[in-house]
């Protein structure tokens, strides 16, 4: 038989955390010189992004595998998943020696399809949507006898999950918050349960994409509610029902929740890149695009960051939208009379105040009368708002009418 049916126990996470230790790489903690700066209190990064498979989800995926009989285990898992799930169930499946099938929509890019079938899972492609592909897992599920990991409701899963919350308690006991991102809960769920059994003055606050903010809503209503719909940049926790059977934790467990724009993901990707040199994707980072909301002075904060797979045309989308919120890149138009020499006047302005011009467009119709005025449109490299002022200032007094454009580079 498969091990005893209570979870979510101090017994039960400690199980899991000598289980999970076999699978998992040691993520340790990370101190943050930025974030730490910027609010006042010690920021400490749980970079899950560099656990196997580039995310958190193995640790639960694994662990339910240990729950099951023998017998269960013989007959395969099943689930459906497009991101992260999908490899985290099938690399646990694997060092389990286990057959695991991820049902995943069609609409699947094919990099995530080929890295869980490299992992050894056999995928199958059906429906537009996750839902669909959910509800075609179930099907399979029935008629096979497979057992059905689901992402974040079930509680083997979360159990699995809370083994983060174990890690980061060895290293800091000391902690006063951790700030967990929230899909669908069951990372929340785990690391919650546990932080408040080991230390219950600790405090743990979910964090949420604004365009998706379930279990917020469900918190409020007091029972889970489903949004009409979802819009986020942060896909993996784009989830419009939370988890029925977690939901009692989280609302035992969590403090408080925080809602992130997605603007704020897109800088804090930025300010990741620089500062640590890390891929985070964008649900990764809502714990540390969380911190400037918070009112607090000399606590130890822990931000987990839940997974760092994110593709290269949505990041080189993203580092650009960042250096243009950051006032990093910006672009001005000024227009011009039609005269030998102007452009290189323009150029030296910009230069005297060290502005670094990348794109320049020249613009002869702009006005009838070409002697009155063609218009310049400069984009240019800032070290950010303070210098972008500057830059302004110097083609202002120099009787150009700086406006600025809508960056798209």
């Amino acid at each position: 038989m498969g091990k005893s049916q209570e979870f979510l126990t101090l017994e039960k996470f400690e199980e899991a955390y000598e289980d999970v230790k076999k699978v998992t790489l040691e993520t340790k903690l990370i101190f943050s010189d930025y974030w730490s700066a910027q609010t006042g209190c010690k920021v400490y990064l749980k970079p899950e992004n560099l656990q196997r498979t580039g995310a958190y989800k193995v640790r639960g995926a694994y662990y339910k595998i240990t729950t099951m009989s023998e017998e269960e285990r013989q007959k395969g898992l099943i689930t459906a998943s497009a991101g992260n799930h999908a490899q985290g169930v099938a690399y646990a499946a694997k060092s389990y020696g286990v057959k695991a099938t991820i049902v995943m929509p069609t609409t699947t890019p094919l990099i995530k399809v080929n890295r869980t079938k490299a992992l050894g899972a056999e995928v199958i492609l059906h429906g537009d949507v996750y839902d669909e592909a959910c509800e075609y897992a179930y099907k399979l599920a029935d008629e096979n006898g497979y057992t059905f990991v689901h992402p974040f409701d079930d509680l083997e899963v979360a159990t699995g999950q809370g083994t983060i919350a174990m890690e980061i308690f060895k290293e800091l006991p000391t902690v006063d918050v951790i700030l967990v991102p929230i899909g669908g809960g069951g990372l929340a769920t785990g690391v919650s349960t546990l932080a408040k059994l080991l230390n219950p003055k600790i405090k743990v606050i979910g964090v949420e994409p604004a365009g998706a903010n379930c279990m917020q809503e469900s918190l409020k209503a007091g029972h889970v509610v489903t949004l009409p719909g979802v819009n986020t940049i942060a896909d993996g926790t784009a989830v419009k029902t939370p988890g029925e059977k977690i939901f009692p934790y989280i609302s035992k467990n969590i403090d408080e929740i925080i809602t992130v724009p997605d603007e704020d993901l897109v800088v804090a990707f930025l300010d990741m890149v620089e500062n640590h040199k890390m891929v985070v994707e964008n649900s990764g980072l809502l714990s540390v695009a969380a911190l400037k909301q918070l009112n607090l002075k000399d606590k130890r904060i822990a931000c987990v960051l839940s997974g760092g797979n994110m593709d290269v045309i949505t990041m080189s989308s993203v580092v650009q939208q960042g250096l243009i919120k950051r006032d990093r890149i910006f672009t001005v138009s000024v227009l011009l009379p039609d005269k030998p020499g102007e452009l290189s006047r323009v150029a030296g302005v910009i230069a005297g105040v060290s502005g670094n011009v990348i794109k320049l467009e020249h613009n002869q119709f702009v006005s009838i009368n070409r002697n009155a005025a063609v218009e310049l449109r400069i984009t240019l490299e800032a070290f950010g708002t303070d210098h972008k002022g500057q830059i302004l200032d110097a083609l202002e007094k120099e009787g150009y009418k700086p406006k600025i454009v809508r960056t798209n580079i």
